[in-house]
């Protein structure tokens, strides 16, 4: 289906932090679940056939647990595998019909498939999508990464797919008055969606400028910063979640990132794009490890370094073949 800017991949971004995997009223019981900690484990470590294989064990010894099914949607969204991931959280759903987080990513799992749909299925999926992040908003007002999701989706489905730009307003609306930051980045995504970035980035600014308690928000502010060349906002947004959560490898990459936009020269930014490299798993919301190098060749060409530039430029392309800007860069500099 035709879409404004990549609806609905995005909304698969805007994930719960690792932390939050498992629902406090379940975390004892899976804890001592052998199987399912390890895969837990594996699914932090980005290894996800591994912990598909582990989760499936854990679901086959205790059946009637959610939370199982919760962290396999996730597992089979990071690689693609929709039906799978649709099949586990629905199943989760099934389990729990009350639980907002089920219904939220059992929305993201239909997205997940509508993106690669034809137009017919595309749009019974996508109409399922809506329902979902709906019915998640329904049971839990304070779920808000479910309403930025029903709001993104509003602001970037077409009406046919019962999106629109007047349903997402009244959402906007309520989420500001629970949480000023994440209105504020409410109404800038959706004017993100619209192109408007004149008025997206004032409304990021003020997001940032409140506060916001969620890692994935300000992270996401990163990512259009990073895209429209902000050095200044990338710093705010690696500030801000730097305080929120200190142990998360994206403030270091987007920091860096800055420093590159300002021609930065020294060690700091190669120091801390190594360090991203070195700890960030390989997840929606994150930086790809793709774009980690290809910033590090930027760095590298600021430095006059032109060998090693090539270097990350070739890196990149092997990780991901389709980077026009790093083809373009790496047959530029061969030519001298």
């Amino acid at each position: 289906m035709p879409t404004n800017s990549g609806w609905p991949r995005r909304l698969l971004i805007l994930v719960l932090l690792p932390s939050a995997i498992v629902g406090v009223s379940a975390a004892t019981n899976l804890r001592q679940d052998e199987s399912f900690e390890a895969g837990r484990q594996a699914y932090e470590a980005s290894d996800y056939s591994k912990a598909a294989q582990l989760l499936q064990e854990a679901a086959a010894k205790n059946p009637k647990n959610g939370e199982i099914y919760l962290l396999l949607a996730k597992t089979y969204s990071e690689t693609q595998q929709h039906d799978a991931a649709i099949a586990s959280a629905e199943r989760a759903v099934e389990l729990d019909p009350q639980n907002s987080v089920y219904h939220e990513w059992l929305g993201r799992a239909y997205g997940g498939k509508a993106e690669h749909a034809g137009i017919f299925s595309g749009l019974s999926l996508a109409k399922k999508t809506r329902k979902e992040f709906e019915t998640s908003v329904r049971l839990d007002e304070k779920n808000f990464s479910a309403r930025q999701a029903l709001i993104e989706y509003d602001c970037s489905a077409p009406g046919i797919a019962g999106g629109g730009e007047d349903k997402a307003r009244p959402q906007i609306a309520r989420l500001a008055e629970l949480d000023a930051s994440e209105g504020y980045y409410a109404a800038g995504n959706c004017r993100r969606q619209k192109k408007d970035f004149a008025v997206a980035d004032a409304e990021f600014t003020k997001a940032l400028e409140n506060h916001p308690k969620s890692a994935n928000l300000i992270y996401d502010i990163g990512d259009y910063a990073m895209k429209h060349s902000q050095p200044d906002r990338l710093t705010a947004v690696a500030s801000a979640g730097q305080k929120v959560a200190p142990a998360d490898p994206r403030g270091k990459f987007y920091r860096a990132v800055a420093l590159v936009l300002t021609n930065w020269t020294d060690a700091d930014a190669e120091s801390l794009f190594r360090e991203y490299l070195k700890s960030a798993p390989v997840r929606s919301g994150y930086p790809r490890l793709w774009e980690a190098h290809e910033w590090l060749a930027r760095l590298y060409e600021n430095q006059g370094k032109t060998q090693a530039a090539i270097g990350e430029y070739q890196t990149t392309l092997k990780l991901n073949p389709k980077s026009k800007s790093a083809s373009d860069a790496l047959k530029r500099l061969e030519k001298h």
